[in-house]
């Protein structure tokens, strides 16, 4: 009798410990994801002009992976480079609009404006707009990991 209970015991304590120990040790979705997206098509993106694009982004939390809907601001500068800007504004996180009148991006929240290189002309944001690491293929946009601006105005 006294076997059967350690045997017992035994089985119960190694039921326990085997799965603990599999989710200290393994990762939490097997290999790693990419963190590029696919933003979308910039054909026929006019110089100077931000176009707000939407895209979907895979976002892990821990166990948990979700796809959310996210948006960007892309510029094409002059010379041909691209910028991608987050569309949070750097004061309090608002949302923030081009504004063709201005030519300015304009969070209605505080009173923030930016230029078209997302440097801060007034208001009471502290800093540039932040940006996302930024490659192309062809002509579709594949934004990276977001970048915060430095913590200056320029």
């Amino acid at each position: 009798m006294e076997i059967a209970i350690v045997a017992m015991n035994a089985l119960i304590g190694a039921a326990l410990a085997i799965p603990a120990v599999l989710y200290l040790v393994l990762p939490s979705h097997g290999r790693k994801r990419s963190p590029w997206t696919d933003a979308g098509d910039l054909s026929g993106l006019a110089p100077g002009k931000p176009k707000e694009l939407e895209f979907m982004r895979r976002r892990v939390d821990g166990w948990k992976a979700s796809t959310e809907k996210s948006t960007a601001w892309v510029v094409r500068e002059t010379n041909g480079k691209l910028v991608a800007y987050a569309p949070m504004c750097t004061h309090l996180g608002c949302a923030y609009h081009w504004d063709d009148g201005k030519d300015q991006f304009v969070c209605p929240c505080h009173g923030s404006y930016f230029s078209v290189d997302g440097q801060v002309i007034s208001g009471p944001a502290p800093r540039p707009l932040d940006r996302y690491a930024v490659k192309l293929e062809g002509t579709r946009i594949w934004l990276g990991p977001l970048e915060k601006s430095n913590g200056e105005r320029a």
